[in-house]
């Protein structure tokens, strides 16, 4: 228990008890400014009891000796920490103009008025104290005066801004981006135009959404402050050790009510926010298990702008009904939106050629994103191909979901389905076979050709389309002589052809119905031929670089020599590559293909041309 006393000669002749601390005072000092201790003190007279007890009131103690020395004539110091706590306990004593001119109630908002309410720091301050002074601050509406201040401040020009406030995210940018020091003289440096969120970011969510929509409301705070202002509050409030605390079983109510209010604040505007914040949003929502509405509306904002994301955004660690190592349905979802996002909307006219050129604009910027989320995706294939439990099919699903026009090369989705080869060895031949029936050859790298010849989990018919292509592309670079033009006769003369169009690419081969068995696959010692063969050719083709007249005995070009051997050995090993593919035509067919492998090269050579099909027995 705790006396409070007035140094005076007097007797005391009250007692005003609050919780544990009793202050023996006067009754006529008090009852001359407080309307309520006046009907207190008649109540306790008539009951012949000089103690008086206002435990209820707002603020406590502290806040009733600032009004009890105020009734005494003391000096009282008011500042941003305890004048709200002081008008409240004002409000509750009665202690009004109509008592008494210059009352404590009118002193108060004086002070808020001309001194608080046009101070920064000193606005949020009393902000962040009115929750525990409830409902009293509401009803005084000190709250929406401390709210429209803040909010008024935050919209004003940034080159108006003169009090001081809290930016610690990155150095501030000097004016017109050069150094604060010109010519001797000190420059003064530019506000940002988010100075203000990292000051706002201390108040809890609450009183943060009245102040952000109130700011929102005045129109004057462009949607990407806003976007930032919500990130730095979702660093402050939900993300940091969110990972722990749902693994450690700690209640996270707090958090999901701060989660869901900042997705609800999130500005419609594309690009007020970044992708990259965006899924972090979206993670948290998994982990502490939020609505579907607010894990849907993420869904869509990523979709839209899905070529703004990185690798390590993507890789959202899948929940404990989930059997895999990261959340692959939820990438899809978010895959399946943009595709649906930038989709072609059908032929529009227009009159205007203004707008014309707009669209054709879009058009650019959505090929763009198109080409950018290829990438994306398939490096994100790489990542979780490392899951031992990922399906095959969902990996498939996933990487089809990419358009082939959208990959303009297939180096990252064969590093993918090399990857996941590697980490999943029990594949079936089917699954392989689909698996690689991703990947163009035509679209690989020559270092990727390189790696993917000696790769030893992939299947032989696909390494065979890949230096079978590697030694086309080779052939179109040698300057166009006369053993490039024998070998691409020869070339297009044993591919095969199905409704009048020429097959060669790894789609076409991984949905023929053989099986790599028998004499429909190469040997190996067929594989190591034809890799000699693209070695030999790369040394050719460095000889003919560094010497132009180099003559063999005959008088022959070197280079054409070359070009005839690869022609007389290709045919020998693409026979067996496509004998298998010839012999379902025969079972399916009454026309019968000539095996590539059973011409004479020279007369491929000559007939380069033909398209009647020639019966054999």
């Amino acid at each position: 228990m705790l006396f409070r006393f007035v140094a005076t000669e007097l007797a005391t002749d009250i007692v005003i008890s609050i919780g544990d601390v009793k202050f023996y005072l006067h009754k006529f000092p008090l009852l001359s400014k407080s309307s309520r201790l006046q009907r207190l003190v008649a109540s306790s007279n008539q009951e012949s009891d000089d103690e008086v007890n206002i435990s209820d009131i707002p603020g406590g103690a502290s806040a009733f000796e600032i009004c009890a020395k105020f009734c005494y004539g003391m000096i009282v110091t008011l500042n941003a920490y305890n004048v709200l706590a002081a008008r409240c306990a004002a409000e509750y004593l009665e202690m009004f103009e109509t008592i008494d001119k210059g009352n404590l109630i009118y002193k108060i908002d004086v002070f808020l008025t001309s001194s608080i309410f046009r101070t920064w720091k000193d606005s949020i301050i009393v902000l962040q104290s009115t929750k525990s002074l409830l409902p009293w601050s509401e009803n005084l509406k000190v709250i929406n005066h401390c709210i429209d201040s803040i909010a008024s401040k935050a919209s004003i020009d940034p080159s108006e801004v003169e009090w001081s406030y809290t930016y610690n995210r990155k150095k501030l940018q000097s004016k017109n981006g050069v150094d604060s020091h010109w010519n001797g003289v000190r420059m003064q440096q530019m506000v940002p135009k988010d100075w203000w969120v990292e000051d706002l970011s201390e108040l809890e969510m609450d009183l943060y959404k009245r102040v952000l929509l109130t700011i929102k409301a005045k129109g004057r705070t462009p949607a990407v402050v806003i976007g930032e202002a919500l990130r730095v509050y979702a660093f402050r409030w939900l993300f940091g050790s969110l990972e722990d605390a749902v693994s450690n079983g700690i209640d996270c109510t707090k958090r999901r009510a701060v989660l869901e209010s900042i997705v609800f604040l999130l500005p419609t505007e594309k690009g007020s926010v970044s992708c990259g914040f965006l899924l972090k949003l979206l993670n948290a929502a998994c982990l502490l298990e939020s609505g579907e509405f607010y894990r849907d509306n993420l869904v869509k904002r990523i979709g839209t702008q899905l070529d703004g994301a990185s690798v390590a955004d993507l890789l959202i660690p899948a929940t404990s009904a989930e059997n895999g190592v990261y959340n692959v349905d939820l990438i899809m979802a978010i895959v399946e939106q943009f595709m649906s996002h930038h989709s072609d909307n059908g032929k529009m006219t227009f009159q205007d050629d203004d707008e014309i050129v707009e669209v054709e604009k879009f058009a650019s910027v959505s090929s763009t994103s198109k080409l950018a989320v290829a990438k994306l995706v398939d490096e994100y294939l790489g990542e979780i191909a490392k899951d031992p439990n990922l399906p095959v099919l969902k990996f498939i699903a996933l990487a089809e979901m990419v358009s082939a026009s959208s990959r303009q090369m297939h180096d990252e989705l064969y590093h993918a389905i090399d990857m996941y080869l590697k980490e999943h060895p029990s594949l079936s031949k089917s699954e392989k076979k689909r698996l690689c029936g991703l990947m163009d050859c035509k679209k690989l790298s020559q270092e990727a050709c390189m790696h993917a010849v000696q790769n030893e989990r992939l299947p032989l018919r696909v390494v065979v389309q890949v230096l079978f292509f590697e030694q086309v592309r080779a052939s179109a670079a040698s300057a166009r002589s006369d053993s490039g033009a024998d070998l691409s006769s020869a070339v297009h003369s044993l591919l095969p052809r199905e409704n009048g169009n020429s097959y060669g690419s790894s789609r076409s081969a991984a949905t023929t119905t053989t099986e790599e068995e028998g004499s429909g696959v190469p040997t190996s010692s067929d594989i190591n031929s034809f890799r000699s063969m693209r070695l030999a050719n790369n040394c050719g083709g460095s000889e003919r670089s560094s010497t132009s007249s180099d003559i063999n005995k005959n008088g022959e070009d070197k280079s054409t020599t070359t070009g005839k051997a690869k022609v007389m050995l290709m045919p020998k090993m693409l026979s067996k590559l496509w004998s298998g593919k010839t012999h379902v035509g025969e079972n399916s067919s009454s026309d019968a293909s000539v095996s590539p492998g059973s011409a004479n090269p020279e007369e491929v050579k000559s007939t380069p041309s033909r398209n009647t099909r020639q019966s054999t027995s």
